[in-house]
């Protein structure tokens, strides 16, 4: 191999990953825009924003994770050429948005079991409640568009998704204000008016897709339009979820991991839940570096498997974890020496900034960690393999994360004052976890791509 052979894939996942860091990074905003404006209304919504968040992400990110099963199955086709079954199989990834659209909003409409762990006063608990139910309003063209974000991404056209989540961006700013803090007749709502937001923006942005899908010429050759809303198939719905459920449960696992430790750390007050969310809203703005290296690295994956090339899925994919690393390294040291500014920007209570400064002594270590386990992760995605990954998942984020974070957090073992416990004690927990999953997937990646290699040597022998 020359020197400069890595230049190709290299430059292949740059050109497919910076639309969907863009994009991503334009729906995070989303997430730093209502942190920022509920915190500067008052410290009791920014905390139920906390806990609601927690909540709905958990519910949408598990939904999402679900319908992301199609961007294998369209990658490996598109890499096969085969661009009318794509067609069918998006179809068939409509009636599934359906069905998860009708769970989710059950599970928003009637947040109240889940909202209990928090232990939360009464006013936090109705805040939360009414974020939560207005966000229902928002799944159904939440979930519609992620059809659209998995479809255009598996075909290498992340742009169009990503033009539209940077509008839906400009448009939530000037609705986010208006509707926290009122004026024009209306009044000010707080925390909620965030989540009245998100449902006005995500139903412009399903219909922007719909209108892309319809007309551009770049989809034409899929045959989505004309044939009719074809019927359920047992088949093609056992396909998607085969795939779907454990990729929707990883990432379940993974944000619920922060979905608990919010609840948990609502229990040790305002000061430090207000604290943690600061720290978990930029933690998540840096995993969209990884994201969309390993979203874009999975692509290629799927479309080399697809056209039966395993030497090439098996080199863009290891490029990829190495861009992951190498970016989030770089991103980590940026952070430690940039934290006191970047607290700053997201709140100015001293009080709420003294209880983040010491979490982010952690964000560094683990967002590296972090990085290599997401790029992995998504590149095993490529070769459709989602169950192994999705129980390492779960021993290591919910029983070293969680479990660990929670004898720490709380002091069950009497390490302290050696070793940190409240909010520090969970995030010693959860950096331990990604760490150990980062091992784990990359040691279980090297395995399915030698035994892809010797499938393929035997078949064609």
């Amino acid at each position: 191999m020359n020197g400069s052979a890595p230049q190709r894939p290299v430059m292949q996942i740059a050109a497919l990953a910076w639309p969907i860091l863009v994009g991503q990074l334009a729906v995070i905003a989303n997430g730093v825009i209502d942190t920022a404006m509920t915190s500067r209304f008052s410290a009791t919504d920014l905390a139920a924003l906390s806990i609601a968040v927690s909540i709905y992400i958990s519910v949408f990110v598990g939904a999402n994770g679900v319908l992301y099963a199609l961007a294998p199955i369209v990658g490996q086709l598109y890499g096969a050429g085969r661009f009318e079954a794509i067609g069918a199989e998006v179809r068939q990834g409509i009636w599934l948005a359906l069905f998860l659209t009708v769970v989710g909003c059950l599970i928003l409409l009637f947040p109240g079991p889940l909202l209990s762990l928090a232990q939360a006063p009464p006013e936090l608990h109705a805040k939360a409640t009414t974020y939560l139910q207005l966000e229902a309003l928002a799944l159904p063209a939440a979930l519609g568009f992620r059809i659209f974000g998995s479809f255009s991404t598996a075909i290498a056209r992340p742009r169009a998704v990503m033009l539209i989540q940077v509008a839906a961006l400009a448009l939530k700013i000037p609705l986010n204000a208006w509707f926290i803090f009122g004026g024009l007749g209306l009044p000010a709502m707080g925390g909620p008016g965030c989540a009245l937001a998100t449902a006005v923006t995500s139903w412009l942005s399903l219909a922007a897709s719909l209108v892309i899908l319809r007309w551009s010429p770049l989809y034409q050759r899929f045959k989505l339009f004309g044939a009719g809303m074809a019927a359920p198939r047992w088949r093609a719905q056992v396909a998607l979820l085969k795939l779907g459920i454990p990729m929707g449960l990883s990432y379940l696992i993974e944000v619920s991991a922060f979905t608990f430790m919010a609840l948990f750390i609502a229990r040790l007050g305002e000061t430090a839940v207000a604290g943690h969310q600061i720290t978990a809203n930029f933690v998540t703005v840096l995993y969209m570096l990884p994201l969309s290296i390993g979203s874009a690295a999975s692509t290629l994956v799927a479309h080399a498997l697809g056209a039966k090339d395993v030497k090439g899925a098996q080199h863009v994919g290891n490029i990829g974890i190495l861009v992951a690393a190498g970016v989030a390294a770089a991103a980590a040291i940026a952070v430690w020496f940039g934290r006191p500014f970047i607290i700053r920007a997201y709140t100015p209570d001293p009080v709420v900034i003294a209880a983040a400064m010491p979490l982010y002594a952690f964000v560094g270590i683990y967002h590296f960690c972090d990085a290599l386990q997401a790029s992995a992760a998504y590149i095993l995605r490529g070769y459709k393999v989602t169950l192994i990954p999705t129980v390492i998942y779960a021993l290591m984020l919910w029983g070293v994360g969680l479990g660990g974070g929670y004898l720490l957090g709380f002091d069950m073992l009497g390490l302290a004052p050696r070793v940190p416990d409240g909010a520090a004690g969970f995030w010693i927990g959860n950096s331990a976890s990604v760490l150990l999953a980062a091992v784990f997937l990359l040691w279980y990646l090297r395995s399915v791509q030698k035994t892809v290699r010797k499938r393929h040597a035997a078949s064609q022998a």
